[in-house]
């Protein structure tokens, strides 16, 4: 199988899910397009079996940004399995007519959080796993999907009409999202280890880089057994997809 990876940022890069989409298909052929070194993103005739689309720190509206408007425009219209991460999820709902809050007034979510799902969750392809015993448990949404990194101050604050909404957290709720059957945006990063995180955190003054570093050694195993689960959720529904025949 063929997986495409937009890096909209050098400093968002696959990171920890390198290893775990490997780890869930030792064939994977991971295609890595660096966005913002003026690599062209590919039209959706051409991203393999599926796509991810990483983070960074320029806004969903920003046009300006290399290869923006080129993978907003592509995840308008994907016909793979794709799993979208924080700027990413931001940019596949605006792609689909939802609403990003830029600076959105709660402020920066920083450190490793707690995601909450929603009753959805339990029989979604990508979080169902995760989220079974939870939703069965704490109906309301009670219980805590997974531990996991999380740095941004934008916020989806409309999702698209066609839009499940799977998961929240405490300071925003859009955490995790599906559009239509095929399309996942997480606002949190599975992806992120603690260097990746801290080097994230000490980008913005008003973050405690130090309670940033403690969170992520503390929760270490839970976020990695999460992210992992994730990873590998990720690989099946992509396999799953491309074991179904096309539409004639």
């Amino acid at each position: 199988m063929i997986l495409t990876v937009i890096e909209l940022d050098a400093q968002c890069p696959l990171r920890r899910l390198d290893g775990w989409l490997h780890e869930a298909h030792d064939a994977l052929d991971v295609r890595t397009v660096r966005a913002w070194a003026g690599e062209p993103v590919p039209g959706p005739e051409t991203l393999g079996d599926g796509l991810v689309v990483l983070g960074g720190p320029m806004n969903a509206y920003d046009d300006d940004a290399p290869g923006l408007v080129a993978t907003r425009e592509l995840l308008a219209r994907t016909p793979v399995p794709t799993l979208a991460i924080c700027l990413g999820a931001q940019l596949l709902a605006v792609a689909h007519g939802g609403r990003v809050h830029v600076d959105a007034p709660p402020g920066r979510e920083a450190g490793v959080i707690e995601v909450h799902p929603r009753p959805e969750a339990a029989d979604d392809a990508l979080l169902g796993p995760l989220a079974a015993h939870v939703v069965a448990d704490h109906p309301l949404a009670g219980g805590v999907l997974a531990l996991m990194p999380s740095m941004h101050a934008d916020a989806v604050v409309d999702l698209p009409a066609d839009a499940t909404w799977l998961a929240s957290s405490r300071l925003y709720p859009y955490q995790a999202f599906r559009v239509g059957d095929r399309a996942w945006g997480l606002q949190f990063h599975p992806e992120a280890d603690e260097d990746v995180l801290l080097t994230w955190a000490r980008l913005d003054p008003a973050v405690d880089v130090e309670v940033v570093r403690a969170q992520a050694r503390a929760h270490d195993d839970d976020v990695r057994r999460s992210g992992r689960a994730l990873a590998h959720g990720f690989v099946r529904v992509m396999a799953d997809r491309a074991r179904t025949p096309a539409p004639v």
